[in-house]
């Protein structure tokens, strides 16, 4: 029986060096990933020169681990994926240059990859079988984004936040607490011990009917009520626990919200924010009152991984579409129009 090609991702927007290999029928045959947390953590944030010097120094070696633990060779392949952007510039360069290097060596055909349109494709990694029409809920550190998705290759932007995203305003929140980084993660576990109702946060946007989001002040609101505390310690536990019950709050009737306006059959949460333990339990809630197909990706899922890279690059590879050996990184990559649309970066790699 011929063994099913397969395509190798490669991911490098942000802190973490990830290579993956997924078959054309989504078996994940390799997920490695080497992060970066305990270098930035000393930062509080992501120091893009490390970042990238870090990529640099691994990026090889998990190449060949993710080759390795797959037992591929370059014939099995079908393609090489890459992140273009979003992302970091010198973290993008790092992986896009590694990738062209092996697409040319190889004889293999490149594909770019869109960060987002990777996290989107994490739905069918963790569901194969998850139906369209569909509605996509990208929640990360720097996006809070809703599609409506018919067909593989197709997403139609329904809202969007107007300046923070959810992701954003858990870290900030979380330095605000003084809970180190990544605060994200931090915050769930703290806010676990906490009552969700000590405190009353404002829920951005409800009021309004359309989908797009704003958590901008509601971190300024949290600012506040630290202030009032001058000095004295503040119930963190409680404190921690409102506020990420006030993200949540949003995130869930928004994109109920849209479940109700929209003829769907399933919807999805994906990104970094997806790992969210709160988050997980009211939507799972939510969907079993609406009788609603729900899929969240397991976590190795949710944060960023060349798994969901790859995969996405399989629904590119089936467009029939490729890159050109002269595409650069698009760190802001707004649509998923062909990035040679968008602003091109023209940083160069330290």
């Amino acid at each position: 029986m011929e063994r099913p090609k397969a395509i190798l991702g490669i991911e490098t927007s942000c802190d973490e060096t990830a290579a993956a290999v997924v078959t054309s029928d989504g078996r994940v045959l390799s997920n490695v990933l080497d992060s970066q947390a305990s270098v930035h953590a000393r930062f509080g944030g992501v120091v893009p020169e490390l970042a990238a010097r870090r990529h640099l120094e691994r990026i090889e070696d998990l190449v060949d681990m993710a080759m390795r633990q797959a037992d591929c060779t370059w014939v099995d392949l079908a393609a090489i994926a890459v992140t273009q952007g979003p992302g970091l510039a010198g973290a993008l360069l790092v992986g896009l240059n590694f990738g062209k290097a092996l697409a040319y060596a190889s004889g293999v055909p490149l594909i770019a990859v869109n960060h987002l349109k990777g996290h989107l494709a994490s739905a069918w990694l963790a569901h194969p079988d998850f139906p369209r029409p569909a509605l996509m809920f990208v929640v990360s550190g720097g996006h809070t984004h809703l599609y409506y998705s018919e067909k593989p290759g197709q997403y139609d932007l329904l809202g969007k936040t107007v300046d923070d995203a959810a992701g954003e305003a858990f870290d900030k929140g979380a330095k605000m607490l003084g809970l180190g980084y990544p605060g994200g993660p931090a915050l769930d576990r703290l806010a676990r011990t906490g009552s969700p109702t000590a405190v009353h946060f404002p829920r951005p946007f409800l009021k309004r009917t359309g989908l797009e989001f704003s958590f901008s002040g509601l971190k300024t609101a949290l600012l506040y009520y630290l202030r009032k505390w001058d000095g004295t310690a503040p119930p963190v536990a409680d404190i921690a626990a409102s506020y990420q019950e006030a993200i949540v709050d949003v995130l869930v009737q928004k994109a109920f919200r849209a479940v109700q306006s929209y003829p769907i059959k399933g919807l999805a949460v994906v990104g970094g924010v997806a790992a969210n333990s709160r988050l997980r339990a009211r939507l799972a809630e939510r969907a079993a009152q609406e009788d609603l197909c729900l899929v969240i990706p397991p976590l190795h899922f949710c944060t960023d991984n060349a798994a969901m890279i790859a995969a996405a690059g399989w629904e590119e590879f089936r467009l029939g579409r490729s890159a050109s050996w002269d595409m650069d990184v698009v760190p802001n990559w707004t649509t998923f129009e062909p990035a040679q649309d968008e602003e091109r970066s023209s940083a160069v790699l330290c």
